[in-house]
């Protein structure tokens, strides 16, 4: 059993105590990922919560070798797509499913209409196949077997068009102050400058989604000699 599975058999009962569910565990190098999501979105307190939680149980049960740092973090608004749980919960949104070598296409994008988790069947309203877009939407079913990766994916909407060559906003913004104090018989303030657009953060317009992670600590078990680990 992966360390992976091992962590997430471990905690996936624990967690779920908090009426919190355990959404993905990632084992990369020396980082261990906690992925957890709750309702709407899960805060930060509830993160805080999950990690006191487990930072013990880890320690007691030591099911990640040598040392490593736990993060518990929420899913964020892409999100990996791995258990049937996954799929079932990201019926309605947009995904890019990457299928094993031998299908075609390989590479599916579209909108999650279903999912049979009996047949282990999704359906699959696809809007481009290998990156070439779609006259119009074709319905896809996909074996869940048959896939290699998958995820949700956020759309921000259009990309804003260039507002002209750079200084454009500042020019006018400098004719329009000249022309008002002209009517107002007022001298014309050629220092008037435009304020530079602030773009919003992913965090801050789905805070409930795109939690940072809570912790970037070592976990206690980590801290014990390779020869205390041995006793």
């Amino acid at each position: 059993m992966s360390v992976a599975d091992s962590v997430t058999e471990l905690l996936g009962p624990v967690i779920e105590t908090l009426g919190v569910e355990l959404i993905d565990v990632e084992w990369v190098g020396s980082s261990l990922r906690v992925v957890v999501d709750e309702g709407e979105g899960i805060s930060t307190d509830r993160l805080t919560a999950v990690n006191r939680l487990i930072s013990p149980i880890l320690d007691q049960h030591d099911p990640v070798p040598g040392r490593y740092t736990l993060e518990v973090s929420s899913p964020g608004v892409e999100r990996k797509l791995t258990r049937p749980l996954h799929y079932t919960r990201a019926i309605g949104e947009d995904v890019v499913v990457k299928l094993e070598p031998g299908n075609e296409p390989r590479r599916i994008k579209g909108r999650l209409i279903s999912f049979d988790p009996e047949n282990e069947l999704l359906a699959v309203d696809a809007v481009e196949l290998d990156g070439v877009d779609l006259a119009s939407p074709e319905t896809r079913e996909i074996p869940l077997a048959d896939i290699a990766k998958a995820r949700t994916v956020f759309s921000w909407g259009p990309t804003p068009k260039q507002g002209g060559k750079p200084g454009s906003k500042k020019a006018a913004a400098k004719k329009a102050a000249a022309k008002n104090a002209a009517a107002n018989n007022a001298p014309a303030n050629n220092d008037v400058d435009v304020a530079p657009a602030v773009k919003k953060s992913k965090a801050k317009q789905h805070p409930e989604l795109d939690e940072p992670p809570i912790s970037q600590t070592t976990n206690q078990s980590s801290k014990r000699s390779e020869a205390s680990r041995h006793e």
